[in-house]
């Protein structure tokens, strides 16, 4: 059985080249990012040289939360993440996956909110039974019995 001849073959290619377009100056954004992300801590690191105790971390906070997932992102990452998965995670791990795939400055106070971030979502995806938690003090997590994960 043949397939039938596409109807507008120059709609087809043209959304093609505007999506290949779009790809690109995506990456083109996301390098961009990165790149002023290093600017800011080498400004950070150059405020650091002239006066030690220059709290640069209130300026930390407002990048990071400026730059928050968007509804919805942070859950389906964290669901990647355990699709992929051959053992139990911690929110540590996923947190830093998070900021490496976000570009994001691995200092201390980023990656503190990032994990806090990260386990509130561990602990809602818990409660409605997609995940399971092990452990108490160091907890890891994994997918549960949950219809969806089957």
């Amino acid at each position: 059985m043949t397939t039938p001849p596409m109807e507008r073959p120059n709609t087809i290619a043209g959304l093609q080249a505007k999506r290949k377009q779009l790809v690109k100056l995506r990456k083109d954004l996301e390098r961009d990012a990165r790149k002023v992300t290093c600017d800011l801590d080498h400004i950070d690191a150059c405020i650091r040289l002239f006066d030690p105790a220059a709290d640069t971390a209130a300026a930390i906070q407002r990048y990071a939360t400026k730059h928050r997932a968007r509804k919805g992102q942070m859950r389906r990452f964290v669901l990647d993440q355990f699709k992929g998965a051959t053992e139990p995670l911690t929110s540590f791990c996923i947190g830093d996956a998070w900021m490496a795939d976000r570009g994001l400055k691995t200092d201390h106070g980023t990656g503190v909110m990032i994990r806090k971030r990260v386990g509130a979502c561990l602990n809602t995806l818990q409660r409605q039974g997609v995940i399971v938690g092990e452990g108490a003090v160091n907890r890891r997590w994994t997918l549960g019995e949950h219809p969806r994960n089957k």
